[in-house]
């Protein structure tokens, strides 16, 4: 089974969002907002990217963005939480401004990503957060959160899979790779990685595609195109895999810790369907649940609305 974005791709959806317009927060006045410092650090011999905003003093939110993204899907919402909060915005190996070494010479993983994510928090002195987690940003983030529960002081949970129930037909090609990682199967899902399957993940579901900007996905698809970065993603594909055996243990550690947990899901995803949100409110008992008319990239549509449940939600947990 291979995948075919063209099959999925709604071609007025595409159309339409060559239409700019802005993501978050339209009303502010620019010169109003805290500025985002573009930073690395160097961390087990890898230039990791990050960015930041607001005051170190105030208590931090870590954003962990998803596939095939970086902090750039962030570049609205930092300055708006910046106001208040401390913001952090890591680009995983691979991804972003972070070094991109070749698959043969890295291992690329989850729990490697996780671990390093952890370390450029202890370089800053972070010693307690809230954590934003898309699609790759809950494997990382709940990685974390499973090293050291107490660290974490919320979840914000957007189109973020740790249930079973999140994996529907979507993944069909993905299980078959995990199950036999042979070229064949690896070659399969070479389609994901092209710029028709790009723009449908960032168009396909939402109530408005005029208001998702297309820099998004040409951002994206550019970092996609690097020489050697298709072998990076089907390392990451192969790994993603590996979260499935994880997805008890966080589960119950859900159950023991309780964090407080906002979930904002669009519920129009292909990807990460709403089926994967129900099961969080069986482990979560402090949840404030929201699904919302959009798709995979609910920030890039919805972000007024979510940056304004966030600053809700992170003033009630931190006050």
């Amino acid at each position: 089974m291979t995948f075919d974005p063209m099959n999925m791709l709604n071609s007025a959806l595409v159309t339409a969002a060559l239409t700019l317009s802005p993501a978050v927060a339209p009303s502010a006045q620019a010169s109003t907002m805290p500025e985002t410092a573009f930073s690395s650090q160097m961390i087990e011999g890898l230039t990791i990217a990050y960015r930041e905003a607001g005051d170190p003093r105030n208590p931090t939110v870590l954003l962990l963005h998803g596939f095939p993204s970086s902090s750039y899907m962030f570049r609205d919402l930092i300055p708006v939480l910046a106001q208040e909060y401390h913001v952090i915005a890591p680009d995983y190996p691979g991804f972003g401004a972070s070094d991109m070494p070749l698959a043969a010479d890295y291992d690329y993983s989850f729990a490697n990503t996780a671990d390093l994510v952890t370390q450029l928090l202890d370089q800053k002195g972070v010693k307690n957060y809230a954590v934003y987690m898309t699609d790759y940003g809950a494997p990382v983030g709940f990685r974390m959160f499973a090293e050291d529960p107490a660290r974490v002081s919320g979840f914000i949970i957007q189109n973020a899979n740790a249930y079973e129930e999140g994996l529907r037909e979507f993944w069909g090609p993905m299980r078959a790779y995990w199950a036999d990682p042979s070229p064949e199967n690896g070659d399969a899902l070479r389609g994901f990685l092209t710029l028709d399957a790009t723009k449908w993940q960032f168009t396909h579901g939402a109530e408005d595609p005029a208001s998702v900007s297309p820099d998004h996905f040409w951002h994206a698809q550019y970092l996609l195109d690097r020489p050697g970065n298709q072998e990076v993603q089907l390392e990451m594909f192969l790994d993603y895999g590996s979260n499935l055996s994880e997805y008890p243990k966080w589960q119950a550690l859900f159950r023991e810790h309780q964090p407080p947990a906002l979930l904002v899901w669009g519920a129009n995803d292909q990807i990460c369907p709403e089926e994967g949100a129900h099961p969080y409110k069986r482990d979560l008992t402090d949840l404030e649940f929201h699904l919302l008319n959009t798709g995979h990239f609910a920030l890039q549509e919805k972000g007024p609305e979510i940056a304004g449940k966030m600053l809700s939600f992170l003033d009630r947990i931190n006050n």
